[in-house]
This record gives C-alpha cells, structure tokens and sequence, in this order.
C-alpha cells in the first residue's frame, strides 16, 4: 500500500496532495472530505503505523480520492481487512457510485460485484468470458427467478390462476402455499398477489431468490473460485 507508515493520515494525505500538484486552502479542504469520506477523521492525526490493515487500507483508497479521479480504479480493496473495514469500503464505493464516479472493481467475492456493480465482466485465464448487467449475465444459464407465496387457503386455485400469467413459467401448490419459477420477479410481483387473491388465495408471505453471479461463475469457468 502506497502510504507512509511514519506519518499520520493527515500528513499522508498532504503529501500525495501536493503531489497531485494541490495546495493550499483547496487542499485542507479535500482532506477533510476524503477523511469523511473514508472515516478516519476522528484518527486523521494517529500515525498509520498504529492502524490496522482495513485503516490503512481505507487511506490508500483515500489518496486515490483527492484529485477528484474521473474514473477511480479497485484492486481487490477489501482482501484480508476485518468486517467493519470491509464494510466501510463498500459504503465508500457505494456512495462515490452514486455521486457519478466511474469506478473500476476486481474481486473475487460475487456478492461485493452483485453489491456494487452496474456491468460485471467475468474473466477466467486472462480472457473475458462473458460480460453485462447481472440480469443478463444470469440469462446466460437460463435461471429463473423463485418466488415462494406462504397461502393459508385456496393454494391450489391460486397456482391454476396464477400458471395463465404472462412471465410465470411454472406454479405449483403445496401444503404451505404455493411455489413459482418466473421471470423478472420484483417487476411481476404485484401482479402475483393480485392474481393470486382474486383466486380466493389469502397471501400471508412472500419469498423471492434470485440466482446469483456466483452461479453464473462457476457454470462458465468450470472451477471453484478459490482456484
């Protein structure tokens, strides 16, 4: 990591500032925002040798941060750091996402790409094997989404309604409701519990799973993600 243990995070921050060719009043005020940013403001003045990796780690992110980068680019930002610093980190790149920022993340942790990412490349041997939103990445392998409704009565007409529904592909009742395979389940649940009541189905709960990256990794590359 590209900080100066010796120096506190403050100081750190200033020299990489001023290497960016920043000074002055504009560069006290960009530190202050990216400490807030990266929470360390309450140990700005602490030398870094004193924190842990997750901190240190949060800096470096930091530095990256003061020249107002137009595209900010992440290297697995998050291996070996404790809980609350891997947290920390995705706030940070969450809400930097949500400012406009154009930011580039490699991981090996799917649920971090699911988190925090627009499009998501899947690389395997140096090569990209497939690429696009989640949705679409998940429609490479054919999976459909899971929606399990929780019925205290008229199950079984629900799920003969219910198979009649543009988008839902199969509905079978079972003895606490009934279960469906469907497309785009967040979009057509309200026509789901529309559907279902007026059947004569009183809905008491509501289940959805979604397939994930994960899945979609290992069916393209064939191999564990430890490998």
């Amino acid at each position: 990591m590209a900080i100066y243990p010796e120096l506190t995070a403050r100081e750190n921050l200033r020299f990489f500032g001023r290497l960016y060719g920043i000074g002055g009043r504009e560069l006290a005020g960009r530190m202050d925002e990216v400490l807030e940013i990266i929470g360390l403001t309450d140990r700005a003045d602490d030398k870094t040798a004193e924190y842990s990796g997750g901190m240190r780690r949060r800096l470096n992110i930091g530095v990256g941060l003061l020249h107002r980068p137009k595209l900010l680019v992440l290297d697995e930002p998050t291996v070996g750091v404790d809980p609350q610093s891997r947290n920390a980190i995705l706030s940070s790149v969450e809400a930097l996402g949500e400012q406009g920022m154009a930011i580039l993340y490699t991981t090996h942790y799917m649920e971090e790409a699911e988190r925090l990412c627009d499009r998501v490349g899947i690389i395997d041997e140096g090569k990209i094997r497939a690429e696009g939103t989640r949705r679409e990445l998940v429609g490479l392998i054919g999976e459909r989404d899971r929606v399990s409704l929780t019925i205290g009565s008229s199950a079984g007409d629900a799920a003969t309604a219910l198979r009649a529904l543009e988008g839902v592909e199969e509905a079978t009742a079972n003895e606490t409701g009934v279960e469906l395979l469907v497309t785009e389940a967040r979009s057509l649940l309200p026509r789901i519990l529309e559907v279902a009541t007026s059947a004569g189905a009183s809905v008491v709960g509501v289940g959805i799973v979604e397939p994930d990256l994960e899945a979609v990794f290992l069916h393209l590359t064939g191999r564990a993600l430890r490998d």
